[in-house]
């Protein structure tokens, strides 16, 4: 996190007071955690304590605050098992497990003190949330000091969290400690667990797990006592000298990250990998041929994926990551992933290239996730599929997936506004389908509305001026609108506000002397600019920009072999737009709505008319 001078500060603040929420400047709560951990590997009980360390930046005056308590969700009857069985599409992974889990088996967090500055606070858990009613309040600008107990029980592996999974890996220790909840301008996020997505506060943590010393642990930050612990870990030139017993002290330490995790196995192989220029990547996993002959060629791969992102969206900020066998199938952590390892290379390195992408957008820019799911999994599906396409080169666009997902949610009936709470999505399906192909085609889209190569310098400036600033779509919406001289409030309303379906459609082809006249139909009630491309029988083609009113202006051309023509602007209130340009009607073979499918037109059968040898005058489909 860079801290910038107050006078600095105060300076930025009268040069953009008009615009400061657009600016990424919004104040940001501040964490310092210091937790001790013992965890009892023969009944998979753990406790600690916890220093922190909380700084109020905010304009509030804090009287109470709240935890999250993710592991209180496996339990029956909680908030996640109701949800995940009453659901219209449960997930397979959930479905009625929870209901089922024994005494042994469920998963299970409490405080049992926490102090305010020496002061005893008042607790009201809450099922996946816990109210702390503070001694004293908190004022704006200030810093209090929080210690607790804490004491849990590891479940049975269910979603991301918990023990002996699929793969038999023993621990993946994800929501696992009490967690201080988000506070912004929307107030408190305490949101209970029914198994989406996290929301965090920055800071840093400096974490010491103790237990038996045959796991071998992965976990957020950078080991410090490396030449105490072995395991695959580097010591320098220091010699590892193991203290005695059979229980080992990790010590790791993360700055400026929101969240902490980690995973721990007898069997796991650890190897290091070096990122030009930084980071070190280490992969850990399951140490038998089942998963050592497609893991040993990972790394490789990890590399170029890291120095394609440091290259195109952003210097990775952080001195090393970790791909980590465990989990449900893959999820992020800050400097960390956890991911099922028993997959072919393609789908291990494609699983890989998307949740250490993640690093940039949940990572860096950490959105809400609640309430923006799309902008983590959008952004990240977008630049991780660039990623593979520069892994593995091909032919086509690589985000032609996300609109064909995108259009198959339109059509299912089970569409719903992505501004919708991550929670609240009335289907799994919707959930899923929002956060990804929405989220990439919303991303993709903006280029044919922008210009490519304007959306590509945007997505660089949005991570380097909104990186730990908790980005909202406003943001993203200004740095694209600075870039580029566009108006851009509408694409942001339409598309994130409302379900309207896009449908533009060639209405009319007419031959008028030596000029053709082409008028287009706007079918849907989505407005857009709109490309058009005249195709004649001698296989040249022309580029027309049909630019929206309420853009104010026109995109730029990416390149040469992109150029257009632009045309004025479509009054956004006109359902049709009628152009008329300089050609044969007689050597003219078609006409062609989008011809480079770069948006999520709804209908593509209207989109283009073919004229047939020998038409004269007037063609309409």
């Amino acid at each position: 996190m860079i801290r910038i001078a107050r006078s600095t500060l105060v300076l930025a603040f009268l040069l953009v007071m008009s615009d400061a929420s657009a600016q990424c400047d919004r104040w940001q709560q501040r964490v310092e955690y210091t937790m001790n951990v013992a965890l009892d590997h023969r009944d998979h009980r753990f406790e600690g304590r916890t220093r922190l360390r909380y700084t109020n930046n905010s304009p509030d005056t804090l009287r109470e605050v709240f935890f999250h308590l993710y592991f209180n969700a496996f339990q029956p009857g909680s908030e996640m098992d109701v949800r995940s069985r009453t659901i219209e599409d449960p997930d397979d992974r959930i479905g009625g497990r929870i209901a089922e889990l024994e005494p042994h088996q469920v998963g299970r967090c409490i405080v049992t003190d926490l102090t305010q500055d020496g002061r005893a606070a008042v607790l009201t858990p809450m099922g996946t949330v816990l109210k702390v009613s503070l001694p004293r309040p908190l004022l704006p600008r200030r810093t209090t000091n929080f210690e607790f107990g804490f004491n849990g029980q590891v479940p049975v592996q269910i979603r991301r969290s918990g023990r002996d999974n699929a793969e038999q890996v023993a621990y993946s220790m994800v929501q696992w400690y009490p967690k201080l909840a988000e506070y912004d301008a929307r107030g408190w996020h305490a949101d209970p667990y029914v198994g989406r997505e996290f929301f965090g506060v920055w800071g840093d943590f400096d974490v010491t797990l103790e237990l038996d010393s045959a796991f071998t642990v992965a976990a957020t930050g950078v080991l410090q006592n490396a030449h105490e612990i072995g395991h695959g870990y580097p010591s320098g030139k220091r010699r590892v000298e193991r203290p005695g017993g059979d229980r080992l002290r990790w010590h790791f330490v993360a700055k400026d990250v929101h969240d902490f995790a980690w995973a721990a196995d007898r069997e796991f192989a650890h190897s290091i990998t070096r990122v030009p220029d930084g980071p070190d990547l280490h992969f850990f996993y399951k140490d038998t041929p089942e998963y050592e002959s497609v893991w040993r060629e990972l790394p490789a791969y990890m590399v170029r994926n890291f120095e394609y992102m440091n290259a195109n969206f952003g210097k990775y900020p952080w001195p090393q990551y970790s791909f980590v066998q465990g989990g449900d199938g893959g999820m992020e952590y800050p400097m960390l992933t956890l991911i099922t390892g028993k997959r072919r290379l393609g789908s291990l390195v494609g699983v890989s290239v998307h949740e250490s992408v993640h690093s940039w957008y949940y990572g860096v820019l950490a959105s809400n996730e609640g309430r923006f799911a799309w902008m983590d999994e959008g952004f990240t599906e977008y630049a991780g599929s660039e990623v593979m396409q520069a892994l593995f080169p091909g032919a086509g666009d690589p985000h032609a997936g996300s609109i064909a997902g995108y259009q198959a949610l339109v059509n299912s009936g089970h569409h719903e506004p992505p501004s919708i709470h991550a929670d609240h999505f009335l289907t799994n399906k919707a959930y899923g389908a929002t956060a990804y192909s929405f989220g990439e085609m919303f991303v993709h889209q903006l280029g044919a509305v922008v210009g490519e190569q304007s959306l590509k310098k945007g997505l660089r400036r949005y991570f380097d001026v909104c990186g730990f600033k908790h980005p909202e779509p406003i943001d993203f919406e200004r740095v694209l609108e600075k870039g580029t001289g566009l108006e851009l409030d509408w694409y942001f309303d339409e598309w994130i506000n409302t379900t309207r379906k896009l449908d533009y459609a060639v209405s009319e082809v007419v031959g008028i002397g030596d000029s053709l006249r082409v008028t287009i139909k706007r079918e849907g009630e989505m407005i857009m600019p709109v490309d058009v491309q005249l195709v004649f029988r001698d296989g040249t083609r022309r580029d027309h920009h049909i630019p929206l009113s309420l853009e104010l202006g026109v995109k730029s051309p990416s390149s040469e072999a992109e150029a257009f023509t632009a045309l004025r602007p479509w009054q956004w209130t006109d359902l049709t737009y009628t152009f008329t340009v300089p050609g044969s009607f007689g050597k003219l073979a078609g006409v062609v709505i989008d011809p480079k499918r770069r948006t999520a037109d709804i209908d593509l059968t209207n989109n283009t008319v073919e004229l047939p040898e020998g038409a004269t005058g007037v063609v309409r489909p």
